[in-house]
């Protein structure tokens, strides 16, 4: 195991540990269950912008992607869609997203941050104006509910909400695809050097467009998981900043900005901490004011820690 996921496991315990002896409700079944929930969401939104960002690339549309698939399903529903035509055409909706970023950085030549920047405002008012920017519900799919945020009993006690079930499955295809594929490294050699990978005969505007479409897809499926576990969308606020927490997850988690870096195990334990950390913030009593100061502090204390572990090691290797 890394070093960089020894530090963010140790924090993740270490937080854990102080809740929990703070507060012994902490580790009631109800919390744990809404716990794994709510960190395996965050996880999924995680490992799709991790390939992004593998790439030296960035995706600040995850947010407004999750919006408008959830406010779309939400409405196609509402107008009697087969279910199964919703969802899949939701699914669709947020590979094409990707597709349209991946052919615009690699064939327009146009920034990521850029491109991603319009598409957060673009998906946005998409939703608001499809759905008149009115809240909706799911009302009489109890079987879509069931697959999306039901729970699987594992004890008399305690059961396993579906996201997590969603995120083991994700997390091990994504795992396969980084560690176990030729395509993963050479995404990971895209990442560190994009002309030399270009110059050894490696595919790179296939490569980068193939990372955005992930990272767009599996947006789209949060936005699923997120609308039925909500059990309402409102298209002005689903959503909202959720990038934002994406990408610390897979920073704070190993994923270089500068690419060529990163792994799926260091961004589930950072998307873990980050929920923790809101979920300590209530469980001890902490003003809610202050959970985006706490949440910032943590982050940046941990990327500036991981960034003097790097330096140290080098300076040790150059010693050597």
């Amino acid at each position: 195991m890394k070093k960089n996921i020894l530090g963010i496991l140790g924090l993740l315990i270490a937080i854990f540990a102080i809740t929990a002896v703070l507060n012994p409700k902490f580790i009631s079944a109800y919390n744990m269950q809404n716990l794994v929930k709510w960190s395996s969401l965050y996880s999924i939104m995680g490992v799709g912008v991790a390939f992004v960002i593998i790439t030296g690339g960035i995706d600040l549309s995850i947010g407004s992607v999750i919006g408008l698939t959830a406010s779309l399903l939400a409405f196609t529903l509402g107008k009697n869609w087969d279910p199964v035509v919703a969802i899949c055409a939701m699914l669709g909706l947020s590979a094409l997203i990707g597709l349209i970023h991946g052919l615009l950085i690699t064939k327009a030549k146009l920034q990521p941050f850029v491109v991603t920047l319009c598409g957060l405002l673009i998906y946005r008012g998409m939703a608001r104006w499809t759905t008149d920017n009115q809240s909706m519900g799911f009302k009489g799919h109890d079987q879509l509910n069931e697959i999306f945020s039901g729970k699987i009993p594992i004890t008399d006690t305690f059961a396993l909400p579906m996201p997590f079930v969603f995120l083991v499955v994700i997390a091990v295809a994504a795992a396969l695809f980084l560690n176990r594929t030729v395509w993963g490294r050479y995404l990971l050699a895209l990442g560190n050097n994009e002309e030399g990978a270009r110059y050894s005969g490696i595919q790179t505007d296939n490569l980068k467009i193939a990372a955005y479409v992930i990272c767009s897809l599996l947006a789209g499926i949060s936005g699923l998981l997120f609308a039925f576990e909500l059990d309402s969308v409102q298209p002005a606020q689903t959503g909202e900043f959720y990038e934002l927490y994406a990408i610390a997850a897979a920073v704070l988690g190993g994923c270089s900005l500068r690419g060529g870096e990163g792994g799926i195990l260091g961004v589930i334990i950072a998307a873990a901490v980050i929920r923790l950390i809101y979920n300590s913030i209530n469980m001890l009593g902490i003003s809610t004011h202050l959970e985006y100061a706490i949440l910032g502090i943590v982050i940046l204390a941990g990327v500036v820690a991981d960034e003097l572990l790097k330096r140290y090691t080098a300076k040790r290797r150059t010693a050597q």
